[in-house]
């Protein structure tokens, strides 16, 4: 018989309240959560004040759609990763942007170094604008699995589709990404600033 490991348990019984219209459990869902949903929603559309505000409309329709919950095996926070994916979707379509990456966490070690701080934030831009450039939907396999770091069969309930599917579009993103990386090293500098501007 398969063991729920405790804490999956635990976040199910939270989640079968929530469907019953428990706020207070739909609060708790909340706070293990809001970080999750505001990063990838930050990943995406590049804003703090746009992500806080997604992050404040994916909760919202979480709570108006709960009672339609179902339990398919993926982590609850796949569905709400679902939801915070298409607001972001639907705002940047709106918008007509192109989304931008966060800058980044810069670790303490290298704030002591300038050289290699601006080393590692160039490097960090190059494959930020990588991202960026792939499709919608490769863009967003990389950030749930890398970023994110999903298993396979979350980020196919997220975008939906077979985990066979998510492993060819990851394995066209990768392959793209190597490809742009390598056009971006072989730029010459003036070429490189021209891009990055």
């Amino acid at each position: 018989m398969l063991k729920v490991a405790p804490e999956r348990s635990d976040e199910r019984d939270l989640v079968e309240r929530a469907v019953r219209r428990d706020p207070e459990a739909f609060g708790e869902l909340y706070d293990r959560h809001v970080v999750r949903v505001y990063r990838h929603i930050y990943y995406l559309v590049g804003s703090p004040a746009e992500a806080e505000d997604l992050t404040a409309q994916t909760f919202l329709q979480a709570w108006e759609a709960i009672d339609r919950y179902q339990f398919r095996g993926a982590p609850f926070v796949s569905w709400l990763l679902r939801i915070a994916h298409n607001l972001a979707v639907s705002y940047l379509r709106s918008k007509r942007e192109r989304a931008q990456l966060h800058d980044g966490i810069v670790d303490e070690g290298s704030r002591r170094d300038p050289e290699a701080v601006a080393e590692r934030k160039a490097e960090e831009d190059l494959v930020r604008r990588a991202i960026l450039e792939l499709r919608d939907e490769q863009r967003q396999v990389i950030i749930l699995r890398f970023i994110e770091e999903l298993e396979y069969r979350e980020v196919a309930e997220i975008i939906g589709k077979s985990v066979a599917a998510i492993r060819v579009i990851q394995h066209r993103a990768l392959n793209a990404l190597r490809r742009r990386l390598r056009l971006d090293e072989a730029a010459p500098p003036d070429r490189a600033l021209r891009s990055a501007s």
